[in-house]
């Protein structure tokens, strides 16, 4: 992550929380206190951000500060272990408290999901990708864990990838007439990628040179046929509904690529406490 416009993004979030002050902080505490406080897992889970968001939020506040022995990201902790130990203001350590556990929660929880994800397809050369579907304001961040959870990033935003959805060819009229258009309006340095959802637009796919045929929500059958039919002429990813438990079979048909939804959109927050010493 780019740390120049990552603490554009925490400022933001702690604007949005502190607004005018802390009332409640401010009227129990004096400036002048501090304190030791952990932050510390309470369940097992994939370590993420603790250093480059947790840690960075609080010194953002105050740059009094200090922390030790963060958790490098990647690591998997237990429940209990100890991520990160945190001195300073007691003002500041309450004020950042929220925001820091918001943001490694959520990270944390995409990097163990989609480590799981990683280790369901262990063994088959297949890519783990993630899509679009991140929360609004926090795609940077969403999409780092996915990498330290050891997935891959699908196209940051619509400005960096061509995919030519159902939607896209409903509008236009055919796979061939977008892609004509497509290529005489984009560098030749950008691939180009279709949805599929039927063996004749594979076909139709084929005969445009596409270079990234998806097949959404096919059945394992189709699906298997498709990577035939494909047979090494555009790389492959398979879309659309994927879970833990299927994704072992769809990996097996054989595509190069499986793109998960689920790694960003409805992922669960992983437990984590910061615990006064």
């Amino acid at each position: 992550m780019d740390s120049f416009l990552l603490d554009k993004q925490l400022r933001n979030f702690l604007q949005e929380d502190l607004e005018h002050g802390d009332i409640t902080t401010n009227a129990i505490f004096a400036d002048q206190e501090t304190a030791t406080v952990v932050l510390q897992a309470r369940e097992p889970l994939i370590a993420t951000g603790i250093e480059q968001v947790a840690a960075r939020v609080f010194r953002l506040l105050d740059d009094r500060i200090t922390y030790s022995q963060p958790i490098a990201d990647g690591q998997r902790v237990d429940s209990d272990d100890v991520l990160m130990t945190i001195n300073g203001p007691v003002h500041s350590l309450l004020r950042g408290e929220r925001v820091a556990l918001n943001l490694v929660q959520r990270l944390c929880g995409i990097a163990t999901l989609t480590r799981q994800y990683v280790n369901a397809v262990q063994g088959l050369k297949v890519s783990i990708v993630d899509t679009r579907k991140t929360t609004p304001g926090l795609r940077m961040l969403e999409k780092y864990a996915v990498r330290v959870g050891g997935g891959k990033n699908h196209r940051y935003s619509l400005s960096d990838g061509v995919l030519i959805k159902d939607n896209h060819i409903a509008a236009c009229g055919s796979i061939r007439q977008a892609v004509e258009k497509v290529r005489a309006a984009v560098p030749h340095t950008i691939a180009i990628e279709v949805e599929t959802d039927t063996l004749e637009q594979v076909q139709e796919c084929l005969e445009c040179g596409v270079q990234i045929i998806m097949l959404d929500n096919m059945e394992l059958t189709t699906m298997r046929q498709a990577v035939t039919m494909i047979n090494g002429q555009a790389l492959v990813e398979a879309s659309g509904g994927i879970t833990l438990s299927t994704v072992w079979g769809i990996a097996q048909t054989g595509v190069d690529i499986i793109s998960v939804g689920a790694l960003t959109h409805s992922v669960s927050a992983c437990d984590i406490g910061l615990d006064w010493q």
